[in-house]
């Protein structure tokens, strides 16, 4: 039954290791900008893209490599100077989800202290700092020196692609048509191929059924509404 489908085992979390990361012409320059770290020209990064476009595992692979402390732009509110002094005492690099959410001074402060001790940050947002609001001219102008790299959502190859590693690290078999029933259908980012292989796991597991094209339409009816019709 349909019903099934909303007793869901919650998702585990997701895994941000560089192995599962899947690179495509829409984050390769991003990618090799990380590893290009630490010769990078100036103390940052700013690293954009729209939501699901996968900034955030790219984030983590660095933090990783990095030793990174993660951040939100909102953790920095209400930091006074000595509070980023010790931020930047105990962390060697630091990423910044949402870095345009946060209060100017603040990581104007932490851009100076992270590149007097030769640390590093990676600034994280939807649009880059180019396209931020900046009252303080003199973070405008350090963030104008920092090189900028932006991601695309996932077309229609990447999309295929992690949907099929999702169903092999599940040890799941797709019947022909599924992947491309599914791909113009779905929301485009990671995270909703991931819900959405994880719900065809729990539906086939339920109902005893292969998954087949008839199961992806009832799949995608049930986790996207919309897209499914």
């Amino acid at each position: 039954m349909v019903d099934q489908l909303t007793l869901d085992l919650s998702l585990p979390p997701p895994t941000y290791a560089r192995e599962d990361f899947v690179v495509s012409s829409g984050n390769r320059e991003a990618l090799a900008w990380l590893d290009r770290w630490p010769d990078w020209p100036a103390p940052a990064l700013a690293l954009s893209g729209p939501s699901g476009s996968g900034k955030t595992h790219l984030g983590r692979i660095w933090a990783a490599r990095a030793s990174a402390t993660l951040m939100e732009g909102s953790d920095l509110d209400g930091k006074t100077v000595p509070d980023l002094l010790a931020l930047a005492s105990t962390s060697p690099a630091i990423v910044i989800e949402h870095a345009d959410r946060a209060p100017e001074r603040g990581l104007f402060h932490l851009y100076n202290l992270m590149r007097e001790r030769g640390q590093y940050l990676l600034l994280i947002s939807e649009a880059p700092p180019a396209h931020w609001h900046i009252a303080l001219p003199d973070l405008a102008s350090r963030l104008r020196a920092a090189p900028a790299v932006t991601v695309s959502s996932p077309d229609d190859e990447l999309l295929g692609s992690i949907i099929l590693k999702q169903l092999a690290d599940r040890q799941l078999h797709a019947g022909a048509g599924v992947v491309q029933y599914l791909v113009p259908r779905m929301e485009r980012s990671a995270d909703a191929a991931r819900r959405i292989v994880a719900a065809l796991d729990r539906r086939a597991l339920a109902e005893s059924r292969e998954i087949d094209r008839r199961l992806a339409i009832d799949v995608l009816a049930e986790v996207s509404p919309k897209e499914g019709k």
